[in-house]
């Protein structure tokens, strides 16, 4: 799921089709309320519940009310008690939960790296440098190894048809 996508701050109000596929807008209230948890907390919420459409499945036992529970007490997947005798927020099974956070923390750290957006890579200068403008040079050579010199021939149409404006 994009919710990986709602801490991206500073803005004030987020995208719900970024969170959801109906439209409309998230302010952080309304992250809150829809989740559970702020939104600089949703890669900690994904690390526990997991993602599926990113591909990584979260912790074992560990739900939306739960992960929403202990974090909104403890804010971050790193300030959780190791041990869950010492949480002080009443969360169903617990000791499972504390368990499994305990032996494949490593991992939730993981998945929390892997739902959290990088905003300090440089990927482009300007919108205008996504625009396509047809095939690389090395486009063919693609099209032979993978066996699909249709594909090649679809992308000279396309490039004659976007030249022909």
């Amino acid at each position: 799921m994009a919710r990986s996508l709602s801490p991206l701050g500073p803005w004030d109000v987020y995208p719900e089709a970024i969170l959801n596929p109906s439209p409309g807008t998230f302010d952080e209230a309304g992250v809150l309320a829809k989740f559970g948890v702020l939104p600089a907390a949703i890669p900690d919420y994904l690390s526990l519940v997991g993602d599926s459409a990113d591909g990584y499945p979260g912790l074992p036992g560990w739900g939306a009310r739960s992960a929403a529970a202990i974090l909104q007490r403890y804010g971050s997947l790193e300030s959780i008690p190791p041990d869950y005798k010492s949480w002080d927020v009443p969360v169903r099974c617990a000791a499972r939960l504390g368990q499994t956070l305990h032996t494949r923390r490593d991992l939730a750290l993981l998945f929390k790296d892997l739902a959290t957006l990088r905003t300090n890579v440089g990927v482009f200068e300007s919108v205008q440098e996504l625009e396509w403008r047809g095939p690389r040079e090395d486009f063919g050579a693609v099209c032979r190894l993978l066996d699909a010199p249709q594909l090649f021939e679809r992308a000279a149409i396309a490039q004659a048809n976007l030249r022909a404006g």
